[in-house]
């Protein structure tokens, strides 16, 4: 598996879960790569007005995913 760091992603699929219907990643590409997530935990962190999300992801490959979002950009933060 490659190792990204900090590269920015297109979000092709969304997924929606908990009471809350909280959105998660379903597919992204980076670079020519195109990952589909099974499962993920998401973070909210918030700085002054700023609200960043963190999300780690399992793959459906069994890699794991850190990502990013802020506002409408998503950054990979890490692939393991």
């Amino acid at each position: 598996m490659s190792t990204f760091s900090s590269a920015e992603v297109d979000v092709n699929a969304f997924y929606f879960a908990g009471k809350d219907m909280k959105s998660f990643p379903r597919r992204i590409s980076v670079g020519d790569q195109a990952v589909t997530f099974a499962d993920g935990l998401r973070v909210a962190v918030q700085r002054g007005s700023e609200l960043t999300y963190l999300f780690d992801m399992l793959a459906t490959d069994g890699g794991t995913y850190r990502l990013r979002q802020q506002g409408n950009q998503w950054t990979l933060l890490e692939a393991r």
